[in-house]
């Protein structure tokens, strides 16, 4: 029975529950619990380096009312990172590859800065529809244009995501299954078609962890603009 591609995206399930939840909470085993003391560990002191160089630069741009949303970013950033590489490990799930959940990441935080926007500075969140000096009669279309753009930010967030880890895992099962059927035919092919692999196994890791900073970098754009 020849399996499909897409299987590999599929929500794993034992005795018909679904462990999604399961794959989502066991990388924070992984991160250490914070302790009152000074002096910690070297893992606890590179995360809160991490944690305070990444707040630093995200949020320095960001009014102080902003300033709020520090945790809740952080948490996401992190827990983003920890996520998406999951997939690259033998027998494990990557959740972000299901649109469903990335959206909902996306469509809740995205919403919150509008509503933020609109509840604080109505003036200037309606003010984006609209750019300074245009012709009277481009008004109409430019605020429909610009409408449709701002409701097609969350959509964009969640495929953004989505796309990139489920094309970077399709190409690499791909050239996997081409080095495996290569390897009785042509030995050298399959060796460098395995390198080839590798190389892009190395890629597919730094593309997991862009795209966590890319997706809560455009979350910190989004706030941005509303506070």
């Amino acid at each position: 029975m020849n399996l499909s591609f897409f299987d590999q995206f599929m929500s794993p399930s034992l005795l018909g529950i679904p462990l999604i939840m399961l794959s989502m909470l066991l990388p924070w085993i992984l991160f250490p619990t914070p302790s009152t003391r000074w002096l910690n560990n070297r893992l606890s002191t590179l995360q809160s380096w991490f944690l305070f160089v990444f707040t630093k630069q995200m949020f320095s741009p960001i009014n102080t009312p902003g300033h709020k949303w520090a945790a809740m970013l952080a948490s996401l950033m992190i827990m983003l990172v920890s996520i998406n590489p999951l997939g690259l490990l033998p027998y494990t799930f990557t959740p972000t590859t299901q649109l469903s959940m990335n959206m909902g990441f996306a469509v809740p935080l995205w919403l919150a800065t509008v509503i933020i926007g609109m509840r604080n500075q109505p003036t200037a969140a309606l003010g984006h529809l609209l750019p300074e000096g245009t012709p009277t009669l481009l008004i109409p279309i430019l605020i429909v244009i610009e409408t449709i753009s701002l409701f097609i930010r969350p959509l964009a967030l969640g495929v953004r995501l989505t796309a990139n880890l489920t094309a970077g895992h399709l190409l690499m099962q791909l050239i996997a299954t081409a080095a495996f059927v290569l390897l009785p035919i042509m030995p050298m092919v399959s060796l460098l078609t395995s390198t080839i692999l590798f190389l892009l196994t190395i890629l597919e890791v730094a593309v997991a962890i862009i795209q966590a900073y890319v997706f809560v970098l455009l979350l910190s754009l989004y706030l941005q603009e509303n506070v």
